[in-house]
C-alpha cells in the first residue's frame, strides 16, 4: 500500500507512537505445500503431489526446520500469544510430529496463552482421524476446511484435489476428532457456476452445521490459471449480476439459519468468530511467520520471499544477525530483527488511516467514531464524512449510535445529529448489509482518492 500512498496526508494526533504499534499477541504461520495447486489460487505454494507428506518428504521437512529456526531468531516483544493460525497451502500436509515441533517452538519462544485460539487449514482428503486426533492432542482447538463448492464438476473446474464425496468423509472426521469449532470454505462466481448450484452448496453446508462460514467471491489473479485462461467478466464466469446475487442468497441463507454476518465474507453461530481474522481486521500487530507470510510488527509491515530458496537464505541471514548479538527486550529495531528487504516497510501515519477504514469497514459494526476522532482529529473524521455522504444517501453507508442505526430516508440527519448533519462523537460508522458490502470496493476507492486531495 505504502507505495500507492505516500504523497497522502491527513491530520494525525501526534504521540508517543502509532496506536497500533503495540505488542503482538497473535502469530500467523505459512504452510506453503499443496498436492496440486488450484487454478485460482496465487498464494506462494510448492506443489509436492499425491503422494508426499510429512516426514516422508525432504522438502517438507527441510521447511519445518527453517520455519523453527525463523521463530527462534524472532525478538520476543513480551506478549504470550492468544491466537495462532496455520494457513497455506495445505498444513494438513504436516505430520503430527512436525505440527507439534511447530507449536512446541512457538511456545517456548513466546509462550502460547491459556485458551489461546489455535486454527488449521484443512483440505479434504489430506488427514485421517488419527492424525487429526494428534493435532489437537498439540493444542489445535479449531479448523477451517476447505471445501469451495458441493458438485464435483466445479471441483475438478477450479483444480482442487477432493471430490464431493470427501468432504463428508472429512466432516465426520472432524467430529469424531471432537473438534466442535470448525469452519468452510465456499466459493461463489466460479466458471460455468449457477445460481442454482450456488444454493446448493450453501443449504449443504447449513445441513452439515459448522461453528464458522467463509464465503468467498472468486477473484481472476494475474499469474493464476484462472488468469490466463479468463477475462473477468466474460464467459464463463458468472455475469456481475449473478455474482451480486450469490452474495445476497449467501447472507439470506446464512443469517437466516442462525449464523451472524459479522464481517464481508465471514459467518459465525454466536460466539465463534475468527479470534485470529478479527486481529488483521481491526489492524492490530501480528508476527507474520514463513514463506511469503506477512507480519506487523513495531509499526512495520514485512512480507517474506515468495520462493523457497530465497526464504530459505533469509532466514539464514536472519539467524547470524541473531546470533551476532541478542538485543534486550524493547531495545530492538526493525533493522535489527531482519535484515534489508524491498518489502520491509515503515507504517506511515497516512497508511493507518487508511488500514483503519478500509480493514473496519469490512466488519459488520464498522469503525469506532470516538477512537477515529481520538487517533486522527475531528477535521479528518469530518472529511471522512464528507466523502461517505453520498453513499449514506444511497443507503450504503449507515451511523449507528448507541440506540439505532441512521439510514437515508429514515429521518433528516440534521434532526439527530443537529446543524450541519455533523457526525456523532460517539457510536460507529459501517457499511450496510448487504448492499454497502456488495459495493465496498467503490466506496473504499472514493476514500482513498478523496482523503489523498487537499491538506
Amino acid at each position: 500500500m505504502n507505495a500507492t500512498t505516500d504523497y497522502l496526508t491527513f491530520e494525525f494526533k501526534k504521540s508517543g507512537q502509532a496506536a497500533n504499534s503495540g505488542i503482538p499477541s497473535s502469530a500467523y504461520l505459512h504452510v506453503p505445500f499443496c498436492r496440486r495447486r488450484c487454478y485460482y489460487c496465487d498464494f506462494p505454494v510448492f506443489v509436492v503431489g499425491d503422494r508426499k507428506n510429512g516426514e516422508n518428504s525432504g522438502t517438507i521437512v527441510q521447511y519445518v526446520a527453517a520455519l523453527c529456526e525463523e521463530i527462534q531468531a524472532t525478538p520476543n516483544l513480551g506478549a504470550s500469544l492468544k491466537t495462532v493460525f496455520f494457513g497455506g497451502g495445505t498444513p494438513s500436509l504436516l505430520s503430527v510430529s512436525q505440527l507439534s515441533h511447530i507449536l512446541e517452538t512457538l511456545d517456548g519462544k513466546f509462550g502460547i496463552a491459556a485458551g489461546a485460539e489455535i486454527s488449521i487449514e484443512i483440505d479434504p482428503g489430506t488427514f485421517n482421524l488419527e492424525q487429526l486426533r494428534g493435532y489437537v492432542a498439540a493444542g489445535v482447538n479449531r479448523v477451517s476446511l476447505g471445501v469451495q463448492a458441493f458438485q464435483d464438476e466445479l471441483l475438478q473446474a477450479c483444480g482442487r484435489s477432493h471430490s464431493v464425496a470427501e468432504i463428508f468423509e472429512a466432516v465426520e472426521i472432524v467430529r469424531s476428532a471432537g473438534i466442535v469449532n470448525f469452519s468452510l470454505d465456499l466459493i461463489s462466481g466460479l466458471p460455468h457456476q449457477t445460481l442454482e448450484q450456488w444454493e446448493t452448496s450453501l443449504k449443504s453446508a447449513v445441513e452439515i452445521g459448522p461453528t464458522h462460514l467463509s464465503s468467498y467471491d472468486l477473484i481472476v489473479e494475474p499469474g493464476t490459471a484462472f488468469g490466463r485462461y479468463f477475462e473477468a467478466g466474460a464467459q464463463p464466469l458468472p455475469a456481475d449480476e449473478t455474482a451480486a446475487e450469490m452474495y445476497r442468497l449467501a447472507r439470506s441463507i446464512l443469517t437466516e439459519a442462525g449464523y451472524e454476518h459479522y464481517e464481508i465474507s465471514n459467518y459465525a453461530k454466536p460466539g465463534y468468530q475468527c479470534r485470529h481474522n478479527r486481529v488483521y481486521w481491526e489492524n492490530r500487530p501480528y508476527y507474520g511467520l514463513g514463506m511469503g507470510a506477512a507480519s506487523y510488527v513495531q509499526g512495520r509491515r514485512l512480507t517474506r520471499p515468495r520462493k523457497t530458496q530465497e526464504y530459505y537464505q533469509w532466514v539464514r541471514s536472519i539467524c547470524a544477525i541473531a546470533s551476532a548479538a541478542t538485543p534486550k527486550i524493547g531495545e530492538e529495531t526493525p533493522q535489527d530483527i531482519y535484515p534489508a528487504i524491498d518489502q520491509n516497510v515503515q507504517v506511515s501515519e497516512n497508511d493507518i488511516l487508511l488500514e483503519t477504514l478500509m480493514l473496519g469497514l469490512r466488519l459488520a459494526e464498522g469503525v469506532s467514531l470516538s477512537a477515529l476522532t481520538q487517533q486522527f482529529t475531528q477535521q479528518t473524521v469530518d472529511r471522512i464524512w464528507d466523502c461517505l455522504q453520498p453513499y449514506w444517501r444511497q443507503g450504503w453507508v449507515e451511523i449507528v449510535t448507541a440506540d439505532r442505526a441512521i439510514s437515508y430516508g429514515i429521518e433528516p440527519l440534521e434532526a439527530t445529529l443537529g446543524e450541519g448533519a455533523k457526525l456523532p462523537l460517539s457510536g460507529n460508522l459501517r457499511l450496510s448489509d448487504p448492499e454497502g458490502f456488495l459495493f465496498s470496493n467503490t466506496i473504499l476507492a472514493d476514500l482513498f482518492s478523496q482523503l489523498g486531495t487537499d491538506n
